[in-house]
């Protein structure tokens, strides 16, 4: 109970004061003397981090997988934004606009290490991934593979392609706890046949963190001459890598998750070699060959919006990427460690540092995890969320970088106490 009224202490704190600066600005050159692996346990650093964000008081916050509350100065950027465009109405969207947009998706391109000419703004990964599903020139007979694991609004893009084109969708199913990245790979190679034209995967997968070698799957698929598309709506701004070295054909995610956007942006990448065999799913005026521009026609758009993609990346390349993966991988393992051998408590994520980040997923044996995650919410004031899926039955726990090593002990003892009920 302390612990729980000190947090909200400090929230109401937030809340009340006056906003002059970013408390993460105050403290960069901190981060800066320090590793990532070391300042990822300093508690006193990221409570100052915290002091950006405003949250609320009446629960402790661990469901960061679906939105990341934006951090002040990125909600103070976009109400500028706001403000601007409102003031200057059509002379802003008629003169400035186009490049504005264009800025933003170059900047955006560098965190992933793309040319910004493979890479346009959409509004979340199922605008990007669906863009590409339905996109493609199917005939009848054409073949799919995707997992059960995989986000439902694209499995149900391939079902409506299913339906309308006569494709099969061979359909795999992930272990949470592979022996290897092997038995990733040769999952997905045995449901590649000759007629395979696209292979869906999660980079990260969103119900339990479980981060694939899609480098690995992405060569063995192009053996077989079968293209891949990568679901990566949790990985930009919650870990780095390299767009060029996953070797992918296509790329979607969600910026209004780890990057901190607000709500309506994403993001579409696309080879070079691909852009031109996709139909936009608005029609364009026509932009040239290989010109990624024809698939990002979406009419009239909030673009104050995209606008703050450049404040949150600001924001993100201060707070730093490695500083950033290093506290959400710590903050996982942090509590997962903790539980992971506790009697009817299942953690349904790999214990492997490489396969996981800050998402995991965890679980009572007896106990449906939609009623797990009420019971938390009403007995102990922490919110997440029940996934009962097929293969995963628990609450998916995402923790963010305003998240405390306290809430996780109160998350933690909840568990336990459930657990021994």
């Amino acid at each position: 109970m302390k612990k729980r009224e000190f947090l909200k202490n400090i929230s109401l704190a937030v809340l009340g004061a006056p906003f002059y600066g970013s408390a993460l600005a105050s403290c960069a050159d901190e981060a800066a003397k320090t590793s990532p692996t070391k300042l990822a346990t300093n508690e006193d650093f990221w409570l100052k981090v915290r002091g950006d964000y405003k949250l609320k008081p009446d629960y402790i916050n661990l469901e960061s997988g679906y939105y990341n509350i934006i951090p002040t100065p990125t909600l103070n950027a976009l109400h500028k934004h706001i403000d601007t465009i409102n003031y200057e109405g059509s002379f802003y969207m008629r003169t400035k606009r186009v490049a504005d947009k264009k800025r933003m998706s170059e900047k955006l391109a560098k965190v992933i290490k793309s040319p910004a000419k493979n890479v346009i703004i959409t509004r979340n990964t199922t605008e990007s991934l669906d863009m590409v599903i339905k996109g493609m020139d199917w005939k009848p007979g054409d073949e799919a593979v995707f997992a059960e694991q995989d986000y439902g609004a694209m499995r149900v893009m391939f079902e409506q392609v299913a339906n309308r084109f006569g494709v099969v969708n061979n359909i795999v199913s992930v272990p949470n706890h592979p022996k290897s990245d092997q038995e990733i790979v040769d999952l997905y190679a045995n449901a590649i046949t000759p007629k395979t034209k696209l292979l869906m995967v999660c980079h990260m997968i969103n119900i339990t963190g479980h981060i694939l070698p899609i480098k690995k799957i992405c060569q063995m698929a192009h053996s077989k001459g079968v293209k891949v598309m990568v679901d990566g709506a949790h990985c930009i701004g919650h870990f780095e890598f390299d767009m060029k070295d996953l070797e992918c054909d296509f790329y979607g995610s969600s910026l209004h998750k780890w990057l901190a956007v607000p709500l309506g942006t994403g993001l579409l990448y696309v080879a070079d070699e691909h852009i031109d065999t996709l139909w936009p799913i608005f029609a364009s005026h026509s932009t040239g060959d290989g010109n990624i521009a024809k698939l990002n026609h979406t009419g009239t758009n909030p673009v104050y919006h995209d606008l703050s993609i450049e404040n949150a990346i600001d924001y993100y390349n201060m707070l730093g990427g490695a500083r950033k993966e290093a506290r959400l991988r710590y903050l996982q393992e942090y509590w997962t460690k903790q539980l992971r051998n506790i009697p009817k408590i299942i953690v349904n994520t790999p214990i492997e540092s490489h396969k996981a980040c800050g998402i995991a997923n965890v679980g009572i044996e007896g106990i449906i995890p939609t009623d797990l995650a009420k019971k938390l919410m009403d007995d102990y004031k922490i919110f997440t969320v029940g996934i009962n899926g097929k293969v995963v039955r628990g609450c998916r726990i995402t923790p963010n970088v305003f998240t405390t090593t306290d809430e996780l002990d109160v998350f933690v003892n909840a568990l336990k106490e459930m657990a021994a009920a």
